[in-house]
């Protein structure tokens, strides 16, 4: 079992940060994910969030920033493995010209209205549906936001 950990950044608009994946990974080729990774050996999920978003896309959040959502058990066919997921959110004062691209073909800030068309990996999947218009999802668009430095 590998463990990851993904975050979830929320805008005023309440749309989520999610990457376009190309064909590079053995996980989830060319599908839209989060932002996030395995974590190191002996890695704090917590930690391991904080380190891949700002990894993957320049954006520095400190951990008291970043709210736990979940914690999900996923299966990856690409490996035959069952993992666990440790997905993370924040609300932020970003735009996609604010995140500067480090894996995949893009990571943007994405409206939640056009996710289900989506093709999703199997972590987004499982952990977008129950949090996409949850009360969570709301207190982390509007006033509820964050100001981050990039």
């Amino acid at each position: 079992m590998t463990e990851f950990a993904a975050v979830i950044l929320v805008d005023r608009r309440g749309w989520v940060l999610l990457q376009e994946r190309d064909e590079r990974p053995v996980i989830a080729p060319e599908k839209w994910a989060f932002c996030g990774g395995h974590l190191e050996p002996g890695e704090d999920p917590l930690a391991g969030a904080v380190r891949e978003l700002e990894e993957e896309t320049e954006v520095s959040l400190s951990p008291a920033e970043l709210q736990l959502l979940a914690v999900h058990d996923v299966h990856h066919p690409e490996t035959g493995t069952d993992d666990k997921l440790h997905l993370y959110a924040a609300g932020v004062d970003l735009t996609d010209a604010d995140i500067v691209c480090h894996e995949g073909r893009q990571i943007v800030f994405v409206d939640p209205a056009t996710v289900p068309d989506l093709d999703l990996s199997d972590s987004a999947r499982i952990g977008l549906t129950p949090f996409l218009g949850s009360p969570q999802h709301a207190a982390l668009s509007g006033s509820a936001v964050l100001r981050v430095e990039t």
